[in-house]
This record gives structure tokens, sequence and C-alpha cells, in this order.
């Protein structure tokens, strides 16, 4: 192999593990850190087990879903994918018939999964079965992920698709390949969107915590919650600059000093388009607490850098340093005011990921299509609806994100249903009281002796079998 090539590979696996080090420890610490004492653990063991649940199945058939290229009937025959909505998951089950290449390419594409499936549980803290969250992984990742993972990243329905995709029903193609592409860098529509969509259906679904909206629910270690958010920074850079991808192919199957040429100048723009916009999407997000409730939080810093880091996602190798600014300004200031609508609308969004990932993975979706510019370095991006490029890619922007949603939204709620009526969600009233954490694992974060020499939790209550009939505060 080329040093190139060998270069590239180094650099992929790299990228997977500041990728895998976002959910584990970093979301696990983003959202421990904003939970109640008395559910610390179950919120970081959420994350833990979505590392371990779905890092198994995407092995056995979700590489295979997304990115197979054969889907065999009955007859024998076979063809690109099922529909466009997903390649066949027995093509590469287990990871068969892959190229050896290609295990670089299934371990970058694993942490995506595995933290898109986690990012859900931050909205339905404190009250589900930590079963029923197990059963739930890997059946939504399997209806929801996969599927979206291939129309737009594995040339299904919505990007490429040979020209039949949605692009081509829209704006026709040449030759087969759509006038008109969408953009998704790393994961507007696959990772944020969806993910938004889905902790909005279990939440409606499963119903409020007790106590919301009557007393209060704040966060019990913004520490954490700090250290989280700057792991999720750091790792993000894998996250967006890990997703190039060569537009003639695998890097082994292009000429080498082009592909070094498109490595060394987009990989530059990518990683200050992530910067800038992050930066500025927390000063929007502080300014906007600032003029509302006369103060810039820690919490309102952490929570800006995630809605950052979330809207550019779709957009990082699509804007300028100058647009990727304003878009992170305008996803701060749209997130900061979206995670309040919980309150209006009453639905329990624990921690804010409908109104962090779902809003923020649109702002930065259909801001695409406002603020695309080509660059030197990505000279084959359209131009946006503010550079004079019209309005056809900001059309298929919105198609897309909506696209998206009803995907997840059936998908979240043929699964939600199945579990809801079988296993069941919730944990019983009492045991919300008490504390998940001690009902579902048996532990508490904050273990301290007492003179008596009796191990108490954070609030004082005695760790014992008795449950518990008043509220703990946490």
């Amino acid at each position: 192999m080329n040093f190139a090539y060998d270069g590239y590979y180094a650099f992929m696996l790299v990228a997977a593990s500041m990728v895998l080090l976002m959910t584990a420890p970093g979301l696990a610490l983003f959202y421990g850190g904003m939970s109640r004492a008395k559910s610390v653990l179950n919120m970081m063991m959420m994350s833990f087990a979505s590392l371990g649940v779905v890092g198994v199945v995407y092995v056995l058939w979700g590489w295979s879903m997304s990115y197979g290229d054969s889907w065999a009937s009955a007859d024998g025959s076979t063809g690109k994918d099922f529909l466009g909505l997903f390649a066949s998951p027995f093509q590469n089950f287990g990871l068969s018939n892959l190229d050896p290449y290609n295990y670089v390419f299934v371990g970058f594409q694993m942490t995506f999964a595995v933290i898109t499936a986690a990012l859900i549980s931050g909205a339905i803290a404190d009250r589900v079965k930590f079963s029923a969250w197990l059963v739930f992984l890997p059946l939504w990742v399997t209806l929801s992920y996969f599927p979206l993972a291939h129309m737009v990243w594995g040339g299904g329905f919505l990007t490429w698709a040979d020209g039949d995709g949605l692009a081509g029903m829209l704006f026709g193609s040449t030759d087969g390949v759509p006038n008109v592409a969408p953009i998704d860098y790393a994961g507007g529509t696959v990772v944020h969107i969806n993910a938004g969509i889905a902790g909005l259906v279990l939440v409606l679904l499963i119903g409020k915590r007790l106590g919301f909206g009557k007393e209060p629910m704040k966060p019990h270690n913004l520490t954490l919650t700090m250290i989280g958010a700057g792991l999720l920074w750091f790792g993000w850079f894998g996250f967006n600059v890990g997703s190039l991808v060569s537009p003639n192919g695998y890097p082994a199957d292009v000429d080498p000093d082009a592909f070094l040429a498109q490595f060394g100048q987009e990989t530059g723009l990518v990683w200050v388009n992530t910067t800038v916009a992050t930066c500025a999407a927390m000063l929007g997000w502080l300014l906007v607490e600032k003029i509302r409730d006369k103060h810039a939080t820690s919490l309102g810093a952490a929570s800006g850098v995630v809605a950052g880091l979330v809207a550019i996602t779709p957009a990082c190798g699509a804007l300028t340093p100058v647009g990727s600014i304003i878009l992170g300004l305008v996803a701060g200031v749209l997130c900061s005011l979206a995670v309040g609508l919980k309150y209006k609308f009453k639905y329990d969004d624990s921690l804010d990921v409908v109104g962090v990932h779902l809003v923020g993975g649109l702002v930065g979706t259909i801001g695409v299509g406002f603020l695309a510019a080509p660059t030197a370095a990505t000279s084959a991006i359209p131009e946006g609806l503010l550079y004079g490029g019209g309005a056809k890619l900001l059309v298929l922007q919105v198609v897309c994100a909506l696209f998206a949603m009803l995907w997840s939204a059936v998908a979240t709620l043929i699964v939600g249903l199945l579990i809801k009526y079988t296993l069941g969600w919730r944990i019983k009233d009492e045991d919300e009281v008490e504390g998940i954490d001690t009902v579902e694992h048996g532990e508490s974060a904050y273990d301290l002796v007492g003179a008596s020499g009796a191990r108490r939790g954070l609030s004082g209550h005695v760790l014992a079998s008795e449950p518990a009939t008043e509220g703990v505060k946490a």
C-alpha cells in the first residue's frame, strides 16, 4: 500500500477511538452530571449498555444492513438493496465475506450507531426499566438507525441510488447521478434528528417523571457535565473529521496524490468549521441566558457546546468558516430557546434531547441549504440559497429532514409499543421515588458511612430493602 493509504487507515483508527470516547465516558459523564443524584448510575449505565448491545449487533448484521451491496430474493436474483431502504442483513452477517481493509470502516461506523442509540436515553431518564432499555436497543437500531444509515450514506433512497432515489425524483439526474444531491457530512439526519425524534416519541409514550413541573429536578453535579462536554467536543473531531469520503471511492481505488490533496485540505476545513461553530453556539446560548435569566451558567455553556457540535455535524464539510460561525450562533440561540418548550407543552424530555439534538440537527441539516459554499478544499459543494445557488438544495435538505423524522417516529413507535405491552417501560412509582440506582442496580453513586456505620446514599436514606414512602430530594 502507498504511505498515503497507510496514514489514512491509521487516522481512521484514531478517529474511531475518539468517537468511542464520546459515549464512554463522554456522554455518560455529560448525562450523569445532569441527572439527579439518585439516578446518575442508571443514566451512565444506559450509555454503557448502548456500547455493549449495539457494538455486538452492529458486527452481526448492522454493517451488512447499512453498507451491504446485494439483496437476495426468493428466486436467487440479487439487487442493490431492498427498495433503497436497507441492504441485506445476511450478506455480510458477522462481517463474513468482508474485505479486510473495511474493518476500520466497520469500527468507525459502529461507534456512530452506539452513540446515536445512547443519545436517546437522556430523554427518558429516571423512570424506565433497565431491562426494557436493553431490549429497545437492538430493535431500534435495526428498524431505525441501520435503514437511515443506508439511505443516507450507503447509496440508498435519500442519496445516490443510481439517480432513482429521492434527489433524482425531485430534480432529475444525469448519467445516473442526481443533479442536486443532499448533504449530510457526518450525521444530521442519521444521528441527531433520528435520536431526537426517537426521544420525543418515547417521552410521549412513557410519560412524565413523578413530580415533573411541580418540584425541582436540577442537575446534581455540573462538574461531571462540564467534563463530559469537553470529552464530547474532543471526540467530535473524530466524528466529523473522520467522516471524510473520497468522491472517487475508497482510498486504495484513487490516485494517491489526489487523495492526499483532498485529505490535507478538507480535514483542516472540517476541523476549523467544527471548532468555530461550537464556539459560536456556546456564546449564543450564554447570550440568551444572560438576557433572559440574568445569568450565564455552566450548564448553558456545556449545552451550547453540544448544540453547536450537533448543528455543524451535517454541514462541516460544506460551509466556509464564516458560514460555520453563523450556523453555530443560530443553533445556540434556537436550541437555548427550544429546551424550554417542554414546560410549555408539558412533555418530560429529561435532559433536553429534543431541544438540543432534534432542533440542532434540523438547524444544521436545513442550514446547509442556506449556507453551503464551495471552497478551495470542497469545490464540488453546491451553493446554498444565500450564496446564489437557488432553492433546490434547500428544498432537498428540508425534504430529507422530514423523511428522517417520519421514519424514526414510525420505527420508534413500533418498538416502543411492543415493549410497553410486553415488558412494560416504567419502574414502579415507589421505586422511582426511592431512586432508580438503588432499585435497578443495587448501588448508589455517593455512598456515605454514617456515625452508626450504616451505609447511606446522598439523600441520607439507609440503603436497605424496604421501599421508601416519601420523596427523595436529590
